[in-house]
C-alpha cells in the first residue's frame, strides 16, 4: 500500500493526522474487500486552494471540505473483478498496485466542521477520508439510494476503525 500525503498548508493538525490517513484509508480498502495493494495520494491544503481545484475541475467557485479524483471507472462500486482486463492502465506499471486516485482535504473545512458538528477533529478527518476512499472505488451519493448506500458505507467503516462522534 502506497499513500502519498502531501501538505501544502501552515494550519497544523494537534494530533497524528498521518497514521490516520493511513489507518482510514487502509482500512475503508479492507472493509470494501479491495483485492489490490493500493497508491492513494492524499494532498492536505487550505479554503483558497481546494476552492481553485473546486473551480477548475468542477467550475464550483467555493471552498469544499474534500475532492476525490478517481483513475478507474468502476461499473459497480467496489467492484473489482473486471479492472485488471477492463482498465490495465490503472495499475502502476512497476509496482502493479492499483491507482486509485487523489483525495483533496481542507485543513480548514475539518476544522470548522469538527466545531460544527460537535466531534474532534480526529472524527472529521477520518470521516472525510472515508467518504473519499469510497468515491475514488465508484461510489456516488447524487442518487437518493446510492446516497443511503454510501451513508452505510461510511458508518461502518467508522464504527469498524471505532472512530466515533
Amino acid at each position: 500500500m502506497t499513500i502519498q500525503i502531501t501538505e501544502e498548508t501552515s494550519i497544523p493538525f494537534s494530533f497524528d493526522y498521518e497514521a490516520l490517513t493511513n489507518r482510514v484509508i487502509t482500512g475503508a480498502l479492507d472493509f470494501i474487500a479491495c483485492p489490490y495493494e493500493a497508491e492513494v495520494s492524499v494532498l492536505f491544503t487550505d479554503n483558497e486552494a481546494i476552492r481553485e481545484i473546486n473551480k477548475e475541475n468542477r467550475d464550483i467557485d467555493a471552498p469544499t471540505d474534500v475532492l476525490s479524483f478517481p483513475i478507474g471507472e468502476y461499473s459497480v462500486p467496489g467492484f473489482f473483478d473486471d479492472l485488471e482486463e477492463e482498465q490495465p492502465e490503472v495499475f502502476h506499471p512497476d509496482t502493479g498496485e492499483l491507482m486509485l486516485g487523489d483525495i483533496v482535504i481542507s485543513v480548514e473545512r475539518v476544522v470548522s466542521q469538527a466545531k460544527e458538528f460537535g466531534h474532534s477533529e480526529e472524527r472529521e478527518l477520518g470521516f472525510l477520508l472515508a467518504h473519499s476512499v469510497l468515491h475514488l472505488c465508484g461510489f456516488d451519493h447524487m442518487e437518493e439510494e446510492e446516497r443511503l448506500v454510501m451513508e452505510e458505507k461510511q458508518r461502518q467503516i467508522m464504527d469498524m476503525l471505532k472512530i466515533y462522534r
